[in-house]
């Protein structure tokens, strides 16, 4: 079974009365051959990996490889302490942590693509800092990776998650409705309401282009990582307050995908237009690479 919609993975749900999760592990047991229990433990592996590059910035600085950028991450975490903040230090501890995994991915670290490496930092962002919180079963949390799974897989499947074809909001804008659906499962919500957060996250997503500096994985995919951690937090916070998207969270999928055929070249991961054309993203890529002929 490979869902090409979220009405069709949310009624399966309702009508088995079973969670979006249990859904999709079921579907991995029938596609892949392997029991619950192996599914789960290669979950747990990979949030072992996430759960490491989550923190590894946030203990101490890492650097990139070109130099351009690091150390936001260990900045956000210095800056919580101080203990006078305008956001609640909780949700910051979520944009330091995602920070934190893009900063790794940057230093060349291990990380996992969720969806993709350029915005791996927003789902381990959020899951981590919630196990934080200690509120949250650590089984409970992987658990929920398999529904951020699943709806990344819906929008694979029916637009796109690489920034290549949709622009930053198809990496950026779909890792952020992936982790607002976790979050809304973890929260006891329906598998409704996990479609509604699917619908905030990514319509307050649409039309992010992806324009990296220097065609690298940095500037400005790092901080859009942190920002986007916090957002979120906040669509699931929305969608389990009884919010709606009152646009169908698959018709925002698809407008996604339409406004990502729409964008000129220039804006979709080229390194060419938007922060990559300015003066400063110009010096930063021949401080890098030198002057092109």
């Amino acid at each position: 079974m490979s869902f090409q919609y979220l009405h069709e993975l949310i009624a399966l749900a309702e009508s088995r009365k079973v969670s979006i999760a249990q859904v999709m592990l079921a579907v991995e047991e029938e596609q892949t051959g392997r029991t619950s229990e192996q599914i789960l433990q290669q979950m747990e592996k990979q949030f072992t990996v996430m759960e490491a590059s989550a923190r590894k910035g946030v203990e101490q600085p890492i650097r990139s490889r070109s130099g351009l950028t690091g150390g936001d991450a260990y900045l956000v975490k210095e800056y919580i302490e101080k203990g006078d903040t305008f956001v609640a230090p909780s949700t910051l501890r979520a944009m330091s942590y995602a920070l934190s995994v893009s900063e790794v991915n940057a230093g060349m670290g291990c990380i996992v693509a969720t969806p993709t490496a350029g915005a791996a930092g927003i789902l381990p962002g959020v899951l981590i800092s919630i196990l934080d919180s200690g509120k949250y079963r650590r089984e409970a949390i992987v658990m929920s990776m398999l529904t951020a799974a699943a709806v990344g897989l819906v929008i694979a499947n029916s637009a796109s998650i690489s920034g290549a074809a949709g622009g930053c909001q198809a990496e950026v804008g779909s890792a952020t409705a992936m982790a607002a659906a976790a979050l809304v499962e973890i929260g006891k919500g329906t598998p409704q309401q996990v479609g509604h957060a699917v619908g905030l996250a990514l319509k307050n997503s649409l039309g992010l282009v992806c324009d990296p500096v220097g065609g690298l994985v940095e500037i400005p995919c790092i901080i859009r990582n942190g920002l986007h951690a916090i957002t979120a937090l906040a669509a699931a916070d929305m969608a389990l307050a009884g919010v709606k998207s009152v646009i169908p969270p698959d018709e925002v999928i698809q407008v996604m995908q339409a406004i990502g055929q729409e964008m000129p070249l220039s804006l979709r991961e080229t390194g060419i237009g938007g922060l990559a054309s300015t003066p400063t993203g110009k010096r930063l890529r021949e401080s890098v690479f030198g002057k092109s002929d």
